[in-house]
Parts: C-alpha cells; sequence; structure tokens
C-alpha cells in the first residue's frame, strides 16, 4: 500500500518528530547527572552473577567481568522515565493548543507505552534481586520471569487480535498471510523473544544501546512511511533518550541499563514490530539481537546433548571477549553488523509498503 500525503503535512510531522526527538535526548542529558548521584548515594550497584539462568557455575563469565561490579545499574529508568515525561508534556502542551495532538493516543502508541512500563517493572524488580544479591542466580529465577513476560505478551496478543482485529502479517514478496487466532501465539512469540533478546545482548558496555537506536530508528521510519506519526515520534523520543544514556553507556561505561530497561525496551520493540506489520523486517533490523539469541540456543542444545562447548562462553560476544577481542572492539564490530543488517530490513520494509 502507497502512502500519499503533501508536501505541507510531511514537513509538519517530520517537525513534531525531530522536536519530540530533540527534547527527549536533551531532557535525558540533563537528567543523567542528578540520577547517577541517586544511583551512587542509595548503592544502586550491579552484582556480578556466579550462577547462569540455567543453574551452572558462570566461571568464565564472573573472571571476565568481576570487575565490572559496584557499576551503577537500573540506567533503563533514565530511558524509560524520560519517555514518559516526554509523553506526559505533550498532553500538557497539546491542552493549551500548543500543538495539535499529543504522543498519547489510543491506536498508535498506548500499547507500546504500557508494554514499556509493564515491562519495566518486571526488569526493576530483576534489578532490586540482583542488587540485594537475592535469588540462587542473583536475580529473579528464570520460571518467575518466563511467567511474567508470557502473561505481559499473552494479554497484549489479546488485545492485538480481539480489539485491534490483527489477524494476519505480511510476508514480503508472498503477501499477507492470515492466521486468525494464531496470530496472537505468533504476537507472543515475537514479544518474548524480543525482550530477551535484547537482555541477552547486554552484558558489554554500549552493546544493546547502541543496536536499540538503530532499531527504534528504523522502525521510526516504517511507522512515518505506514503514516503512523505519532508512533514515529515515539519511537524518536526513545532513540533520543537511549542516545543520551549510550553516551556515558560506552566503554567503560559510568552506568548499566539492567533489566528494566533491556527487557522493557526489547518488549516494546515486538510490539511496535506487530503494530507496522513488520515483523519479518525486524529479524534482519534485530539481525544481532537474534544472533546472540541462537548462539545461547546452540550452546545450551550443544551442551545437553554432546556435552560439550560450541563458544567459550555464552552469548557470542563474550565468546569474542575470551578469545581477545577488547570490548570496544566486540562493541563496535556488532554496531556495524547491525547497521547493515538494519539497513537490509528497513529497504525490505519500505518495498513491502510500496515506497
Amino acid at each position: 500500500m502507497i502512502i500519499e500525503f503533501d508536501f505541507a503535512t510531511i514537513l509538519k510531522h517530520l517537525m513534531v518528530i525531530f522536536l519530540s526527538f530533540t527534547a527527549s535526548f536533551i531532557m535525558a542529558v540533563l537528567l543523567t547527572k542528578p540520577f547517577l548521584g541517586l544511583l551512587r548515594k542509595y548503592k544502586i550497584h550491579k552484582q556480578i552473577r556466579e550462577i547462569a539462568s540455567t543453574g551452572e557455575k558462570a566461571e568464565l563469565y564472573h573472571e571476565m567481568h568481576k570487575g565490572k561490579a559496584g557499576t551503577p545499574t537500573m540506567g533503563g529508568i533514565l530511558i524509560w522515565g524520560t519517555t514518559l515525561l516526554i509523553v506526559l508534556g505533550s498532553r500538557v502542551i497539546s491542552a493549551f493548543g500548543w500543538i495539535d495532538r499529543s504522543l498519547i493516543n489510543r491506536k498508535e502508541t498506548w500499547l507500546p507505552l504500557a508494554t514499556l512500563m509493564a515491562v519495566a517493572l518486571l526488569g526493576a524488580v530483576d534489578d532490586y534481586f540482583n542488587i540485594r544479591g537475592l535469588g540462587k542466580s542473583k536475580g529473579i529465577n528464570i520460571k518467575p520471569k518466563f511467567f511474567w513476560l508470557t502473561l505481559f505478551a499473552l494479554l497484549g496478543g489479546l488485545w492485538f487480535h480481539y480489539k485491534l482485529g490483527y489477524d494476519q502479517f505480511h510476508l514480503p514478496g508472498v503477501g499477507d498471510i492470515f492466521l486468525g487466532i494464531w496470530y496472537i501465539p505468533l504476537f507472543m512469540l515475537v514479544i518474548m523473544s524480543t525482550a530477551n533478546a535484547v537482555n541477552f545482548t547486554d552484558g558489554l558496555d554500549g552493546l544493546a544501546g547502541g543496536l536499540l537506536v538503530i532499531a527504534f530508528g528504523s522502525f521510526g521510519i516504517i511507522a512515518f512511511a505506514k503514516g503512523l506519526f505519532i508512533l514515529s515520534a515515539l519511537c524518536a523520543v526513545i532513540t533520543g533518550a537511549n542516545l543520551a544514556f549510550l553516551w556515558h553507556n560506552i566503554p567503560p561505561a559510568k552506568f548499566y541499563m539492567g533489566d528494566t530497561g533491556s527487557l522493557s525496551l526489547g518488549a516494546t520493540l515486538g510490539v511496535i514490530a506487530m503494530m507496522t506489520d513488520s515483523f519479518i523486517p525486524l529479524i534482519l533490523i534485530g539481525f544481532v539481537f537474534v544472533i546472540e539469541t541462537l548462539s545461547i540456543i546452540i550452546q545450551i542444545t550443544s551442551k545437553k546433548l554432546f556435552k560439550r562447548k560450541v563458544f567459550k562462553v555464552a552469548p557470542i560476544h563474550h565468546h569474542f571477549e575470551y578469545i581477545g577481542w577488547s570490548e570496544a572492539k566486540v562493541v563496535m564490530r556488532f554496531w556495524i553488523v547491525g547497521g547493515i543488517f538494519a539497513m537490509f530490513g528497513l529497504i525490505l520494509a519500505l518495498l513491502a509498503i510500496g515506497l
């Protein structure tokens, strides 16, 4: 489907998106110093996990990252907190008639915002367990975390199918694939996969943050091309806040995103992909996230079936770190790979739209 609109409309919406991005970036930059002060004051510091989620000792991982213990965490609050402030601020400004509409829109942004906040809360609880050293793996055990993620994804899938009428997805080169009620498990799979994939990737300074900037920036373009201008502006807000976070998260990181950031941003990315009917392009745009997840699946499967490791450490970014790549080299090369595949994914999505 080709979206047609005049130059004045394009310019108007581009201005809103640019201002949303700029306001988000500036606000997050200004909030970073006092926010870091609070994290240090209340000792919101990361503890390096000694037990993997599978229950095994994470000896190699702990040895490589023990020097990072004590670094402030839960930096994701800065990202989703800034996003929430900008969105609420747009509501106030629109009430005075200074802008046409706010970024709170039932059709375009309710679900991404609800997902962001709900999963951020789950991640915050997991971070709290880590900070206090609670749980066998210094965090929420895998079963309760999986349960809550499944519940959030199920609720979202039910809303998408029964309230919004989603029952198919577009397969580039083939057309629309009708799923009916089976759209719900597909939705759940996408949301849970992206949430966990970003969480797995958040293991080196700046890695997940930089890839999320690429991903949300790409989906901002896709949403704009589909005429979802408010959703595009929300993507711009999240991108701006993420960039401000990344400014202080590149090696050596002053603070970490934490699960409150990685889980919530991953789940939100999945929701936006489903809203824009870009499930297939998501695989390319989030290519590094996919590879990180596959490396864990391959590692666990090989150990269970063949009693041997494929990678020195999983996920794969730790493997490269272990064999001698510097942290900055791993991060920047993964950014490059992520950027290249995101470009392919973006082209595929735009071709499917008809642009």
